[in-house]
């Protein structure tokens, strides 16, 4: 709790995790109105599900761009300017008035949602070397509350706005708002430029050293995507739960626990460090999972909350050990891990949808242990004797 102490206690810190919390406000707030769009716009599941990929595609194309980006702008500066321009983005999708225009509006929020991810971790991981401290995970815990922050606010205030667009609006502004005031704190920050390879490295200089590291994003992440969509059905189809309304438990569960534990994250990596962090998480998740896979409906619901403490220091320490890499900017190393972690996120979903037709939904689940098992047993095996190159 150490990193929490600190983020709150001083406004350097406090004011780039506020960058994680809003953009996860916004995102929040948009949750709640996509029954709104579907109604509104007459569409089908299929095509909800196409106009969501397409913000993830936004993510995906973008990514690459942001080192070159924040290099020339600044990543202090362009962090700023992403979440200014993710909060309007936002808008966009309420002002919909057919199907393409919502795919398009979509995109560009995902545009700006992957790079202002990028700079933001970036900036923390700059800042943590700087000044020696670590508050990355506790900076993925205020990512967490703000999902819960636009939820729980927007359920209660959404009643209040005749048009639902109205409360977009008046979210962002309030984004905009304190985003603004705070940034005077990061606004003028760079990445580090200590030697001429720094700027050089892209492509394959930038996959040997974080090849691993980007598959343990991509089955992390895959992870968490899974459980986000296929909880409620396993605890309904698989453990057959005799009330409807306890299936979104083990998600509920899940979301907490993930919370609560990158609030505590940066303390446990500070004492034992990065790697032994990544392999206490990754056997946490593994309990977890065959806690799950007992069936019952409270030792699953268990199960789900610790996947959530074992899951929630991972990428944080990923994204560390990637802003960190040697010879290899923060922005870039991050941009390339957190893409292949994302694509996880959206494929992992799908893949477990095919296994469950084709087999049944336990086999999914089973699968996610396998996985996470194959990348305990990585991690132990490379991670602690690959060099890489880690300042």
């Amino acid at each position: 709790m150490g990193s929490l102490k600190l983020i709150l206690s001083q406004p350097r810190y406090f004011s780039v995790a506020w960058v994680f919390c809003s953009l996860n406000i916004m995102i929040g707030t948009w949750v709640l109105y996509i029954p709104h769009v579907k109604q509104k716009l007459n569409l089908n599941d299929t095509q909800i599900g196409f106009a969501l990929f397409c913000m993830a595609l936004g993510i995906l194309v973008f990514l690459p761009m942001v080192p070159f980006i924040t290099r020339k702008i600044g990543l202090g500066k362009y962090t700023v300017i992403g979440i200014v321009l993710f909060a309007m983005a936002f808008i966009g999708p309420l002002l919909a008035i057919n199907y393409t225009f919502l795919c398009i509006t979509l995109f560009i929020v995902g545009m700006f949602s992957g790079s202002t991810d990028v700079a933001m971790n970036a900036l923390v991981s700059h800042i943590e070397k700087e000044d020696d401290n670590n508050f990355m995970s506790s900076a993925h815990g205020f990512f967490s509350l703000g999902g819960t922050i636009g939820a729980v606010l927007g359920t209660f205030i959404m009643v209040f706005f005749s048009k639902p667009v109205y409360h977009m609006i008046l979210m962002a502004c309030l984004v905009i708002a304190v985003n603004i005031w705070l940034s005077k704190y990061y606004y003028k920050i760079s990445e580090f430029r200590t030697t001429s390879k720094l700027n050089k490295s892209t492509g394959i200089k930038i996959l040997k050293p974080l090849l691993l590291i980007a598959f343990l994003a991509f089955v992390i992440m895959s992870s968490e995507g899974a459980i986000e969509h296929w909880s409620a059905l396993y605890l309904l189809e698989v453990v057959q739960i005799s009330k409807e309304n306890l299936a979104g438990l083990g998600f509920v569960l899940f979301s907490a626990t993930m919370t609560i534990g990158r609030f505590f994250g940066d303390g446990i990596s500070e004492k034992i460090g990065s790697i032994k962090t990544i392999l206490l998480g990754c056997f946490l998740a593994c309990i977890g999972y065959l806690f799950i896979l007992y069936k019952g409906l409270i030792v699953s619901v268990i199960g789900f909350g610790i996947i959530g403490v074992g899951l929630s220091v991972i990428i944080p320490e990923l994204f560390r050990i990637a802003g960190k890499t040697k010879d290899v900017s923060p922005s870039a190393g991050i941009s390339f891990v957190s893409g292949i972690g994302f694509i996880g996120f959206l494929l992992g979903p799908i893949v477990l949808g095919f296994i469950s037709d084709a087999f049944s939904l336990e086999v999914s689940f089973l699968t996610l242990l396998g996985l996470t098992l194959f990348a305990l047993f990585a991690s132990f095996l490379k991670l602690r004797f690959d060099k890489l190159n880690i300042i």
